[in-house]
């Protein structure tokens, strides 16, 4: 697949060069996200990326692209929507109010068909609720039905998004102390079991 002559090798590999660079100025910025869309897959998921660093370090100069990345949330390859998530979540760690209006498509994520988007909404709304925890106030039940979640790593992240909010606001995690203790005695899976005891310990430290 190519565009303007670039095949997807070249570009992937131009990509790659442009993020060992330490330069998030606005030049670098629109150098990563003139390739958004590129006929790739693997070049629009490493772009998604890039523009999710990018806007953690600078999320202003990422305003002109947020809608693009948000309107990837609806992508009907799963890699996509992942890196869309994520970015997102990035984007919304250091200013919540440039993905304010997307956080209803972020939070239908929680509901996606593929595990690791589902596991990734969980890394991103990680991400937003480090600095803007009561976004999620009315949001906690989404995140309780995804510790019973069929996916093992959705299950093993899950535990994570009570342990950020409930060190920053613990009464949001406090209805769900007994379903976590539950998990982190008797889960069968270790991680499970270390990542829940880890929310029980940020909520009521």
């Amino acid at each position: 697949m190519s565009q303007n002559g670039f095949d997807e090798k070249e570009v992937y590999k131009k990509l790659i060069e442009l993020g060992k660079l330490k330069d998030n100025s606005n030049a670098m910025i629109s150098k990563v996200a003139k390739y958004l869309n590129f006929p790739s897959n693997k070049v629009k998921a490493k772009v998604l990326w890039m523009l999710g660093e990018l806007g953690l370090k600078n999320p202003e100069k990422i305003v002109p692209y947020v809608d693009k990345i948000a309107a990837e949330l609806k992508n009907k390859e799963s890699k996509i929507r992942e890196r869309a998530v994520g970015a997102l979540g990035r984007i919304g760690r250091m200013d919540f109010d440039l993905i304010k209006s997307h956080i209803p498509m972020i939070l239908s994520k929680a509901k996606d068909p593929h595990s690791d988007v589902r596991m990734n909404f969980i890394w991103a709304c990680e991400n937003i609720a480090t600095n803007t925890p009561e976004v999620f106030d009315t949001s906690m039940e989404i995140f309780a039905k995804l510790l019973d979640d069929e996916g093992i790593r959705v299950r093993r992240e899950s535990p994570e998004i009570f342990r950020v909010i409930g060190k920053r606001r613990p009464n949001l995690v406090k209805p769900y102390v007994e379903k976590l203790k539950t998990m982190s005695e008797t889960d069968p899976d270790n991680v499970v079991r270390i990542h829940a005891a880890g929310a029980i310990k940020a909520s009521t430290d």
